[in-house]
């Protein structure tokens, strides 16, 4: 007995590619938007539709590390002191981004690295900017001095690193 229906690849076809198919409407102006925007410390999307799944930290020797936003827990800044970024994952890892400016609104306006960037997904990169990048942004924009990456494998571990290098987040 053979069976007549069409089958789940033909259906798709019909729906995909109906009879009288036209070409797609042609790109609206905020579509052929360039998607990602940056300053010296940081890039991020400036759409709203998509967003990174992680966040790349690239430091001055050349490497990078990423963290996948799905592993970010709370994170803490203080303008003295810098940004404490927080992921867990196989280890907790701690990330200090020390700089200046950190808050600070980039010339759109609409993002900046924490509230903007951070809270909402938006950053792609952070990098560690060599001392003439600092100097060319001066106090017109953020700055980022140093990245530092500690894996912690308990929570004592993590309060023993904070007091070491963070004190002012230490609890």
């Amino acid at each position: 007995m053979t069976d007549d229906r069409p089958t789940y690849r033909n259906r798709l076809q019909g729906i995909l590619h109906p009879e009288g198919h036209t070409a797609p409407p042609p790109k609206k102006e905020a579509d052929t938007e360039e998607a990602e925007g940056s300053c010296a410390a940081f890039g991020y999307l400036r759409g709203i539709r998509d967003l990174p799944g992680a966040v790349e930290f690239r430091f001055r020797d050349g490497n990078s590390t990423w963290f996948p936003y799905g592993w970010m827990g709370p994170w803490r800044y203080n303008p003295s002191e810098g940004l404490l970024l927080k992921f867990s994952g196989d280890l907790v890892y701690l990330v200090l981004i020390r700089g200046s400016n950190l808050d600070k609104p980039l010339s759109e306006g609409a993002i900046n690295l924490t509230t903007g960037g951070l809270q909402r997904h938006r950053v792609v990169w952070i990098r560690e900017m060599t001392d003439e990048d600092i100097q060319q942004v001066g106090e017109t924009g953020p700055t980022i001095d140093s990245i530092e990456v500690a894996e912690c494998e308990s929570q004592e571990a993590v309060k023993e690193w904070l007091q070491k290098n963070a004190p002012a987040f230490a609890q």
